[in-house]
């Protein structure tokens, strides 16, 4: 008998799911996929993204202070300062100094201190933005007071560095002001537009003359330190330092001697005085009255003082050397050239004049309300008759006129450096008057009074002096300059292709204007013997008039020209300017010759009357 086996209850069914089947493939080709996916993602931020995570993460420990570097100097043509750099203190914040807790005590007691808002100061770090790695300038200009009290405070004063700066010096003030120009931290519409320039916030910038005209060479280039920092942003140690570029050095045309001589002549009357070479264009002096001092512009804050100097009723900041009035009858040298080159007139005309002319149904006047009786041009050129140059204008026509007076440059910028500050001017024309006056066409009483340089003509003093040069040098149209070099006279000029009858006509008429017109206030010893005109123009009803007077000299072989002007002074060109033009002149002659040129030893000067000052 088989013994009993009782059933197996308490064997355990196999129950194992993990492992089964295709799970554990799946687990390890997961596994693998995650191992090459962070090995690939490690590779790219080591080999593709490696340089600027090093970068970001050197700007977190690295920073970087910058050094303004300092502005070229400005020089005459004798090698005299004219502008240069001073070195005040000025103070400078870390960009993130304001988000800290310290801010609470250090914002008020720079307030205190500078005398600035703390709302301005978190105004500009805003804007330099907390990231920034380059110290913010918020004061400049410290005095000894300011820096004693920021010594005293220096233990709660964290993140606030003193610097020295480099900001511009005008030693000479006013008198070189128009020529010069001035400095002056950017706007923050102009910085917008000039960062990829590689400006940056607290860049000061010529924002006139020959600051403006050369900022790229006088700017020079940033340099600075490099500078670990520990985790509170606080200086560790130098790393490195990039010395800052100095700007370029400028030589000028501009004689000082000749420039301050013409700035006591113009003796506060509104208006300008211009000198050049008329044989290259080269800018001797330029003088606009008012004028200001650039070096208010150098301080940290314009004070309401200064500021309603600067916007004066007189407006010293425009040049007046380079803005446009009526030329009067200056601009016979050019009506001249008209009537003898148009072929209608010969070097020998003559022509009655008279008290007036009538033409079209208009009276046109005589200055002196009486006529000079016969004339020929030099003799009518010296008393500067109007009938005379009414019959010439009204001979040679309005085209051709106009024609010769663009010619002169007239009616176009002369190509001079200042291009954002110089008028064009007007020379009107048939196309001009009819879009001014609605449809209206241009009249022979139209040209009649531009022969005389008076209706809607406009002239910069420096257009008149350039058409002063163009018989001084035997007929050639001179480009004004203000940097010195050393290119040629013909570099700088170019020919009008006149006849040798015609320069000759002139300027036998401009010397005769000193030796026997209206500017024989010239035709003294104390000058080389000179040529030259004068000029009276009508400014308006109620207004007085404008004055002129131009001059060149030697007469034979000259060397400078001189051109005056006067807003509204009243009275008459040779009167009001031509002693300006005189003392101009006696101070480059008696610089340049000395000895040679001596002034009377009576102080008592013919300054003419009102039939030989016109």
């Amino acid at each position: 008998m088989t013994p009993f086996q009782p059933p197996q209850l308490g064997r355990k069914k196999d129950q194992r799911t993990v492992g089964r089947g295709l799970q554990s493939t799946y687990l390890i080709v997961f596994t693998l996929l995650m191992a090459l996916g962070i090995d690939i993602r490690l590779g790219y931020l080591q080999i593709v993204q490696g340089s600027k995570l090093r970068n970001r993460a050197e700007s977190n420990r690295i920073r970087v202070i910058p050094k303004q570097p300092e502005r070229g100097n400005i020089f005459d043509r004798k090698g005299k300062l004219l502008a240069t750099t001073r070195y005040p203190r000025s103070v400078y914040l870390w960009p993130m100094a304001h988000n800290k807790a310290s801010w609470e005590k250090v914002g008020p007691r720079l307030s205190q201190i500078l005398g600035i808002a703390v709302e301005d100061m978190e105004g500009k770090l805003n804007e330099a933005g907390a990231g920034s790695t380059t110290l913010v300038r918020i004061a400049r200009d410290l005095n000894e007071g300011q820096i004693t009290a920021l010594k005293e405070y220096q233990s709660e004063l964290t993140d606030v560095e003193v610097n020295t700066e480099a900001v511009r010096y005008y030693p000479h003030g006013k008198e070189l002001a128009h020529v010069l120009g001035y400095t002056r931290e950017l706007t923050p519409e102009q910085l917008q537009g000039k960062k990829s320039e590689g400006y940056r916030l607290g860049d000061v910038i010529g924002q006139m003359g020959v600051e403006k005209a050369y900022e790229k060479t006088l700017r020079g280039e940033w340099g600075g330190q490099q500078v670990e920092v520990d985790g509170a942003g606080r200086p560790k140690r130098v790393l490195g330092e990039k010395q800052a570029k100095a700007g370029t050095d400028l030589h000028l045309t501009i004689d000082l001697d000749v420039q301050l001589a013409a700035e006591k002549a113009l003796a506060g009357k509104k208006g300008a005085i211009v000198a050049l070479d008329p044989n290259n264009g080269a800018v001797l002096a330029m003088v606009s009255y008012p004028s200001f001092d650039p070096n208010i512009f150098s301080k940290q804050k314009v004070s309401q003082k200064d500021w309603e100097t600067l916007q004066g009723k007189g407006h010293p900041l425009v040049n007046r050397v380079l803005s446009a009035f009526p030329p009067a009858s200056t601009f016979k040298i050019i009506t001249t050239t008209a009537g003898l080159e148009s072929g209608k007139f010969s070097p020998n005309t003559v022509l009655q004049t008279f008290g007036s002319l009538t033409v079209g149904g208009v009276t046109f006047g005589e200055w002196n309300h009486a006529g000079f009786g016969p004339l020929g041009f030099p003799r009518a050129l010296a008393m500067s008759s109007d009938t005379f140059f009414y019959q010439i204008g009204r001979g040679v026509g309005g085209p051709k006129l106009i024609e010769w007076t663009r010619k002169y440059g007239f009616g176009e910028k002369t190509g001079f450096e200042f291009s954002t500050e110089e008028s064009r001017g007007l020379v009107p024309d048939e196309t001009w008057k009819k879009k001014a006056f609605r449809g209206m066409p241009w009249t022979v009483g139209d040209t009649i009074n531009m022969s005389i340089g008076q209706g809607a003509l406009q002239v910069t003093p420096l257009q008149a002096a350039i058409m002063f040069a163009v018989p001084a040098n035997g007929g050639y149209r001179i480009k004004p300059h203000l940097l010195k070099d050393n290119e040629q006279s013909k570099s700088w000029r170019s020919s009008l292709d006149m006849q040798p009858s015609t320069i000759k006509v002139i300027r036998d008429g401009l010397r005769k204007v000193i030796t026997e017109g209206t500017g024989k206030s010239l035709n003294l010893p104390s000058i080389a013997p000179a040529a030259g005109k004068s000029g009276t123009a009508e400014a308006g009803v109620g207004r007085p008039n404008h004055t002129w007077f131009g001059a060149y000299a030697p007469f034979l072989k000259p060397e400078i020209v001189v051109l005056a002007f006067g807003e509204n002074t009243g009275d008459h060109g040779g009167t009001v300017c031509g002693p300006m033009v005189l003392q101009t002149l006696e101070k480059y002659f008696q610089k340049k010759y000395p000895g040679k040129y001596e002034k009377p030893k009576s102080e008592e000067k013919s300054a003419g009357s009102a039939e030989n000052s016109r």
